[in-house]
């Protein structure tokens, strides 16, 4: 009997076939999620028109598309590191609070009458981008350290580390970095330290520029550079990773403080790019939201910057929709985490085929069947 999925001899992993099954997915998750839409009474062309067109088909919403667009991709650069190389890292919320708190440490000593003072900006921010990196690199590379040397869970280590960095954040704008007042606040930081706006008229800061090089670097880390085919090695097969005389153990450190390094990123650039003050809460759920956008973009770098631009995209329609549609905002939720099941379970699709001939009356026999007989 002819079965209606018929496993492929190799999975189709041309990018035409792996864009074909994402867009598929996500038009399907759009179907579904109109539905909603009518329950509420709303058209769901207006509601659709409402999400797509305040961050994409206007200025303003564009550049903030383009502000949430940069930490999602810097944590699933992340993400796609420690993930690729066998090493299934969840803290990017700690090592986003480590990076921005870093950051904001470093600014505020270099306001004016502070312990370094002044410092040009292209001095300033190679030092941030080191000392942000380097400090949430060191955080991740502890879990690292306790899963290649001690045979630790990393995924239960690394969910826990982010409670830990938000106490620490909460200590600190609480106690030795407070500004005078109420709020669990710092100082605003130097204005020198701010990084550039890009876009006229708009809250688009050069964020969105150290992202697209760090997909770059990380593109060419895994593709063209002996260590990252030495991580994906390590990832596939450690067994076989060991047989070929690669050090198993220091590379897993390595893909943690990478990955580690790629969050703080993330919090320095949320920091000098949009808040210009350490605050408690300032993560607000980024580094998981970043997971996401890397699941979505199935661990591949080249398709990072445009699936967090929609991702983020999407939240910042969300509130235009709530307005000109009278659609809750959470609505946009539903159809976001839609769309990654979705693009996970139309994965299948490159290892399976549909076999249509089933639906016919008559069909001629397989070649199994024929094999069988």
């Amino acid at each position: 009997m002819a079965k209606l999925f018929e496993r492929r001899l190799t999975p189709s992993d041309s990018p035409i076939a792996i864009f074909a099954t994402t867009a598929a997915a996500f038009l399907t998750a759009m179907l579904v999620t109109a539905f909603l839409f009518l329950s509420y009474g709303a058209s769901p062309f207006q509601a659709y028109f409402a999400l797509f067109h305040e961050p994409f088909g206007t200025l303003r919403g564009f550049g903030y598309s383009l502000v949430r667009t940069s930490p999602l991709a810097l944590i699933a650069l992340g993400t796609i590191v420690s993930w690729r190389s066998g090493f299934s890292y969840l803290g990017f919320e700690g090592c986003f609070v480590i990076g921005a708190s870093a950051t904001a440490w470093l600014a505020l000593l270099t306001a004016p009458g502070a312990r370094i003072g002044p410092i040009p900006f292209f001095l300033f921010l190679p030092l941030a981008i080191f000392v942000g990196f380097v400090a949430a690199g060191l955080w991740a590379g502890l879990v690292g350290f306790v899963r290649a040397r001690l045979g630790g869970n990393e995924v239960l280590i690394s969910l826990m580390s982010n409670y830990v960095a938000i106490f620490i954040l909460q200590y600190l704008v609480s106690g030795p970095m407070r500004a005078p007042g109420s709020l669990p606040e710092t100082r605003i930081l130097p204005r020198a330290t701010w990084l550039p706006f890009i876009l006229p008229g708009t809250r688009a800061h050069a964020g969105i520029l150290i992202a697209i090089a760090a997909a770059a670097l990380v593109w060419m880390l895994l593709e063209k550079m002996p260590l990252g085919y030495e991580l994906i090695v390590t990832g596939f097969n450690a067994a076989a990773a060991r047989y070929a005389g690669i050090d198993v153990g220091r590379r897993i450190m390595l893909a943690a403080f990478f990955a580690g390094g790629l969050g703080g990123l993330a919090g320095m650039v949320e920091e000098l790019g949009s808040q210009h003050r350490l605050m408690d809460g300032i993560n607000g759920g980024v580094g998981f939201v970043g997971i996401v956008v890397a699941l979505l973009a199935r661990l591949n770098p080249v398709a990072v910057i445009p699936t967090a631009l929609l991702y983020g995209g999407m939240s910042v329609g969300a509130d235009a929709m709530q307005r000109r549609a009278s659609i809750p905002s959470s609505i946009t939720f539903i159809l976001q985490s839609l769309a990654v099941l979705l693009v996970l379970a139309f994965d299948a699709l490159r290892y399976y085929k549909i076999n249509f001939s089933v639906f016919s009356r008559g069909a001629p026999p397989t070649a199994t069947e024929e094999a069988s007989k």
